[in-house]
């Protein structure tokens, strides 16, 4: 794996001055040299993009449709390959690898569907006042720019495709800036993009480094900004471009609601065991996590054991074992500082049950309870494997937890109750409420976003599609409705 990898630049491969290297967090070893774009470069991109996007959007849906399809193919194609590239650049799990790359497949099959379908139009009669006799109303989607797409580092691929496929799909020029710490299975997608016929300069895979991202993002021939990342980053953004339209998927601190009915064993042994896998899964580097748990009286003394238990099975170890549920954290200052929010919690008086130790860039799946309330660990997201847990009396009581916080990503609620479902929906503020199951699922195929701190936009490839383009009224006069 240990190669100079070429950025690409509207459609094409291209190397800069300079380069940087991408190391294995879990043993150091090289993983790749990456080349960086010159600002020279980097303005060739940005004009190619800005001079194309008309052409791109009076592409014909099949052209689209079909370079999606190829792209999803090809990934499945090489599912093992880039699972063991995102497994070393990333220090994920390579089970957990190789479902990205699978998730991946799925967004671009699914982009390729919608494109086919998007953009029927909607007719609506406007003879419904007398001014609008012989009048009607057609409606279309059409893109509104460029979009600059800035991928996270926790799913370097998934993710990367949750911004192109959708772009791709309604005819929208991309320039995408992957994570500088996981570069090279974004690069990979780039390979595939280029076997296809889509228009040059349609589409750019740029490593620029996050200090030169100021002035792509000031950019005017980049009206759309798509980030994933924390929450002082994309409000930082939000707030420097104020009339660029701007999606943002940002932080969370996901809440698994364990409400009192859910009180058989099997129920409980569900439940902890879904806690530990989606508390731990990727490192904790999930925005929806699980970070914390909030625990009804009735179920908690029961609960609480069944959780340790299952957290201290989980297997942690080298990312590259397939039995492997723990791996890395993306870096070592990463496991630092998780290190400091939990001794910080502990110092201030909660509950050590399960791990709390650090190995280099490994920090050993923790669980905390009696969390003090204004720890660092209470109000922040910790993106990382660690969880607390809460007892609480009562769904009103265990509701108004989930909302005490100033993340809304989303949320899991463990019930049978139908009603309780429903109550949770009108009550939780979050993007999304899980039933049955840890605030962690997310189909690829769904409104996903947050409320408040969370973010603002919703990504899922149709969500997506039409956060890309704006409505546009068509009205067709002297008509014999």
């Amino acid at each position: 794996m240990t190669s100079t990898h070429a950025f690409w630049l509207a459609g094409r491969q291209a190397t800069g001055e300079e380069s940087f290297d991408v190391t294995n967090s879990w043993d150091g070893r090289l993983v790749g040299t990456v080349s960086v774009p010159t600002e020279a470069q980097v303005e060739e991109a940005v004009a190619a993009a800005h001079a194309v996007r008309e052409e791109f959007a009076a592409t014909p849906a099949h052209v689209r449709a079909a370079a999606l399809d190829h792209v999803a193919r090809r990934l499945a194609e090489r599912t093992e390959e880039i699972a063991q590239l995102i497994s070393a650049e990333n220090g994920k799990p390579i089970k957990w690898a190789r479902g990205e790359v699978g998730r991946a497949v799925s967004v671009f099959r699914f982009a390729s569907e919608e494109a086919r379908r998007f953009n029927s139009g909607e007719a609506q009669r406007l003879d419904t006042d007398a001014g609008g006799t012989g009048r009607l109303g057609l409606t279309r989607r059409f893109p509104r720019g460029t979009v600059l797409g800035i991928a996270p580092f926790n799913f370097p691929l998934n993710l990367s495709a949750h911004k192109v496929a959708p772009a791709i799909a309604v005819g929208v020029p991309i320039i995408l800036k992957p994570a500088p710490a996981t570069p090279v299975s974004s690069l990979v997608l780039g390979e595939l993009l280029a076997e296809t016929d889509l228009p040059t300069g349609s589409w750019s895979v740029l490593t620029v480094p996050n200090h030169r991202m100021p002035a792509l993002v000031q950019d005017e021939r980049l009206p759309v900004i798509s980030f994933t990342g924390s929450a002082p980053v994309g409000y930082a953004i939000m707030d420097s471009v104020p009339r660029k339209h701007c999606t943002l998927e940002l932080g969370g601190n996901g809440a698994a609601v364990v409400l009192g009915d859910y009180a058989s064993d099997e129920d409980l042994d569900w439940a902890a065991t879904r806690i530990a896998t989606f508390s731990n899964y990727q490192g904790g580097q999930s925005c929806i996590s699980v970070q914390r748990v909030i625990a009804d009286a009735a179920v908690y003394d029961r609960l609480l054991p069944r959780i340790v238990a299952a957290v201290e099975a989980q297997v942690t170890g080298d990312p590259s074992d397939p039995t492997t549920d723990v791996g890395p954290l993306v870096d070592e200052a990463a496991a630092r500082r998780v290190e400091s929010w939990v001794d910080e919690a502990v110092a201030a008086g909660a509950q050590l049950l399960a791990g709390g130790k650090r190995d280099g860039s490994t920090y050993a799946p923790t669980v905390l309870a009696g969390l003090p309330d204004g720890v660092t660990l209470a109000t922040e997201e910790v993106f990382g494997p660690v969880l607390s847990v809460q007892k609480v009396n009562g769904e009103t009581e265990a509701f108004a937890a989930v909302n005490a916080s100033q993340y809304g990503l989303q949320a899991g609620v463990f019930t049978h109750d139908i009603q309780a479902a429903f109550r949770a929906h009108r009550a939780l503020e979050v993007g999304g409420v899980i039933i049955g199951d840890v605030p962690s699922y997310r189909a690829d195929q769904m409104p996903y976003g947050g409320a408040k701190q969370s973010g603002v936009g919703r990504e899922g490839v149709r969500y997506a599609m039409d956060d890309y383009t704006y409505e546009r009224v068509l009205v067709l006069t002297g008509l014999a409705l």
